[in-house]
């Protein structure tokens, strides 16, 4: 079913809307919740609060591209309870690495100051993305938007895991550098 379809059920308030989100983008959440997670039940318990959320979301919001739309929701469900999960045990995994590469370059604060300029990064990270080769990119935000492990970018791109470690590093000094240059670091 096409994607303007499904957001058409959701609109009609049809519970349909659910069982053809999960037939398409049912395997695609599951993913970034896992590597997120590490954890089947963590997933799928994440996987089915996003069809609640978007469920809950669509009306009034009609998103342009759906598939982006609800791997951003399971993305932060997910990120969500791993944080609360994190809370009492600190653990290692995929999640617990790749945020602790970027803490160095981008801190989230929680002062009103600290959240404007959030917004701030945000527009400048998302510039700084775009200005990026194609696969300087793609393996940038599978390393720490989908949080995947560089085993599985090396093998995903085909390039050895030190390639993908020097890629990944060489782009954080890149990051960091731009966040220097713009008086955000």
């Amino acid at each position: 079913m096409e994607d303007n379809a499904i957001i058409d059920l959701y609109w009609a308030r049809s519970e349909n809307a659910i069982s053809q989100t999960a037939v398409k983008y049912g395997g695609y959440c599951y993913a970034i919740a896992y590597h997120i997670l590490e954890s089947p039940e963590d997933s799928e318990e994440s996987v089915n609060d996003t069809y609640l959320a978007a469920w809950n979301t669509m009306p009034p919001k009609r998103p342009n591209a759906l598939s982006a739309f609800l791997g951003k929701i399971t993305r932060y469900i997910s990120l969500d309870r791993w944080k609360r999960r994190s809370a009492s045990k600190r653990g290692g995994g995929q999640t617990t690495l790749a945020l602790d590469e970027l803490e160095e370059c981008v801190s989230g604060g929680e002062n009103p100051e600290e959240r404007l300029a959030r917004k701030e990064l945000l527009a400048l990270v998302n510039r700084f993305l775009g200005d990026l080769p194609e696969t300087e990119r793609r393996v940038f935000v599978c390393r720490y938007w989908y949080l995947d492990s560089i085993s599985e970018i090396a093998q995903r791109f085909d390039f050895t895991e030190s390639k993908v470690k020097t890629m990944l590093h060489r782009t954080r000094q890149k990051l960091s550098h731009q966040l220097e240059k713009e008086g955000m670091r």
